[in-house]
């Protein structure tokens, strides 16, 4: 059996860390900025008897918590492999991003149950303190959605910290909203409806961070790789008659791992082989370790592996 070990990609593998360790700044002063800022609303939401703030309060705290988090697992992702640890804390990443969405919904449930008891008894807020905090909201929350949108695509935990920013900039939009509509007709309910509207929309930013985060958690398929293209990259190259036993799996969310075995009809092409198969895997499947089982077809017809 011939191997072909992990196909580590290194220059784009270091390029892409050395863009995420750019975050750290980043992320340091958002989760300032935005701690900062839910001091303010929640303050604000207590005193004026607001739901709206309060909501978008403990949201933004949620997602201050969402940003941290995010900074510990790149920090983890970074330890190198342990005896008991062959990848490092790699999948940490991953398991981060499924608390960060677990914990969104549960904010979610919060701001639902609270929503109908203002319903059922609708207090006094002042529409003129929830716009203007509201409006200090759509400048911080667009601020640091600014700052991740470059380098949300690179990572799950930072294309979520990006879409709860975006989210909460048109939430602060909608709080200004109902701020001005009870300032001008006195319609208190509209505070509670405007909670409802904020929950909704977690929800929906948040469904796609769930679902993808449990994905690869279990080992599956991650998000962007199409399991018949890879079959189909590997079949296209030269000497390659087959490919069966394909798994792939997310060691975290920037890396992925595939096994596979592939029958080849000469042996002593396998070095060429093998640099081809790594680098269609790298730059066109979005695979950066690879471990492959390498059969002629004779092998191949009799269910064996050749050594």
């Amino acid at each position: 059996m011939a191997h072909i070990g992990e196909g580590h990609a290194h220059h784009h593998h270091h390029e892409h860390v050395h863009s995420l360790e750019s975050l750290n700044t980043v992320f340091i002063v958002a989760i300032v900025l935005n701690l900062s800022f839910v001091a303010v609303e929640a303050g604000v939401g207590f005193t004026q008897n607001s739901l709206g703030l309060l909501s978008d309060a403990g949201h933004n705290l949620g997602d201050v918590f969402s940003l941290l988090l995010a900074l510990i697992a790149f920090k983890l992702a970074k330890i190198g492999h342990t005896r008991h640890f062959t990848y490092g804390y790699k999948k940490s990443t991953v398991l981060i991003s499924l608390l960060n969405a677990i914990i969104l919904l549960v904010a979610v449930g919060a701001i639902v149950i609270e929503s109908m008891h203002k319903f059922a008894s609708p207090e006094v807020v002042n529409g003129a303190a929830v716009s203007w905090t509201a409006g200090v909201g759509i400048v911080v929350n667009g601020l640091t959605a600014w700052m991740l949108m470059k380098n949300q695509k690179h990572d799950i935990n930072v294309r979520g910290a990006f879409l709860h920013m975006a989210a909460d900039t048109l939430v602060s939009v909608g709080v200004v909203i109902s701020g001005v509509v009870i300032s001008v007709t006195g319609l208190y309910v509209i505070d509670p409806v405007i909670s409802l509207c904020i929950a909704v929309i977690i929800l929906v930013s948040t469904w796609r961070l769930l679902s993808e985060s449990l994905r690869m958690s279990l080992d599956g398929i991650p998000e962007g790789v199409d399991m018949d293209k890879v079959k189909r990259l590997l079949e296209s190259v030269p000497h390659v008659q087959g490919v069966h036993h394909i798994h792939v799996w997310a060691i975290s969310t920037t890396e992925n791992a595939l096994t596979a075995h592939v029958v080849i009809d000469d042996l002593n092409e396998l070095e060429d082989v093998k640099g081809k198969i790594k680098e269609k895997l790298r730059t066109e499947a979005g695979v950066q370790h690879s471990t492959i089982e390498v059969e002629t077809p004779s092998c191949h017809c009799h269910n064996m592996t050749c050594d």
